[in-house]
C-alpha cells in the first residue's frame, strides 16, 4: 500500500491527513490544536503567529493520526477496523505534501532561527506600503507581470519590518512562506516555488524570476529569497531530526 500524509497549516489550526494513493482512501485525519489557535494582535489590524507554534501543532496532528490507525475505531457489527487495513504504519508513509495559508512573512537567521513572529495574511499593516508601490511602479507594470498590485502581500509586510525594525531586519538571512518553513523543519533546506513567490508578489511572470522590480523599489536584496524550486517535484526529505519527531521514516519525500 503506497501511503501519502497531508499537512494544511492553517491559521486556526495545522491539519493532518493519511490516505492510501492507491485508492483515495483517507486512512486517518486529525487537526491540533482543540480550539483555534491563538492569533497574536499587539494593535488594531495587526495578526501575527509564531511558526515554531504551527511545528509543534504539526508533531501533534501526526501523532493523532497515528494513535488512531494504531487504535482504529471497531464497527461492532463486523468485529474489523473501520480503516480495513489494520497493519497501516505510519513509518511506511511514502510522500508528504504541504499546503498553508497564504501570504504570510517568516524570518529566519542564518542558523534557521525564527527571528519574529510571523506577520500573517490576515494582518493590514503594510496595505499603505502596498499601495505606494503600486503607484510607484505603475499598475499596468504590475498587472502584466505580477499579475496582481503590490497590496498588503508577504512583499509590503517585509517592507514594513525594513523600516519599523531595521536591527531586525539586518539579521535576516531568508524570508519564507509558511509552507516553506513547515518545509524546512522537515528537510532542513530553505526553498520556495514561483507559485510561492507569487502569492507573496515576488515573481516576476514576464522575466520568469524573482520580481527584482518589486524588490527595488522597496529597498530589499533578492539574496533574501531562497531558492526557488519547481511548484511540483521533490523539495527534499525528511531529515532524521525531523523523522523523529513526526514519528515517521528519514528519507522520506517532501513534494
Amino acid at each position: 500500500m503506497a501511503l501519502l500524509m497531508g499537512y494544511d497549516v492553517g491559521s486556526s489550526s495545522v491539519k493532518a491527513t493519511l490516505m492510501d494513493a492507491d485508492t483515495g482512501k483517507v486512512l486517518g485525519s486529525a487537526a491540533s490544536p482543540d480550539k483555534e489557535l491563538e492569533i497574536i494582535a499587539k494593535e488594531i489590524g495587526w495578526a501575527e503567529q509564531h511558526p515554531d507554534t504551527w511545528w509543534e501543532h504539526v508533531k501533534e496532528a501526526t501523532r493523532k493520526v497515528a494513535s488512531q490507525i494504531r487504535n482504529p475505531p471497531q464497527d461492532t457489527s463486523r468485529r474489523k477496523s473501520s480503516t480495513g487495513h489494520p497493519a497501516v504504519e505510519i513509518r511506511n508513509v511514502a510522500a508528504i505534501g504541504i499546503s498553508y495559508q497564504m501570504h504570510g512573512l517568516v524570518c529566519v537567521d542564518a542558523e534557521g532561527q525564527v527571528l519574529r513572529p510571523s506577520i500573517i495574511w490576515c494582518d493590514s499593516r503594510a496595505v499603505e506600503i502596498g499601495e505606494r508601490a503600486a503607484r510607484d511602479i505603475g499598475p499596468d507594470k504590475c498587472l502584466r507581470r505580477l499579475f496582481n498590485l503590490p497590496g498588503n502581500f508577504t512583499a509590503s509586510k517585509l517592507k514594513w519590518v525594513k523600516e519599523n525594525e531595521p536591527e531586525l531586519y539586518a539579521k535576516i538571512h531568508k524570508i519564507m512562506l509558511p509552507g516553506d518553513y513547515i518545509a524546512m523543519k522537515m528537510t532542513g533546506d530553505i526553498k520556495t516555488t514561483a507559485s510561492g513567490l507569487s502569492e507573496g508578489i515576488m515573481w516576476d511572470f514576464e522575466a520568469d524570476g524573482p520580481a527584482e522590480f518589486v524588490l527595488d523599489n522597496y529597498g530589499i536584496s533578492t539574496d533574501l529569497i531562497a531558492d526557488t524550486v519547481e511548484t511540483f517535484s521533490v523539495e527534499g526529505e525528511l531529515t532524521k531530526a525531523a523523522a523523529d519527531e513526526l514519528g515517521l521514516a528519514a528519507g522520506t519525500k517532501l513534494s
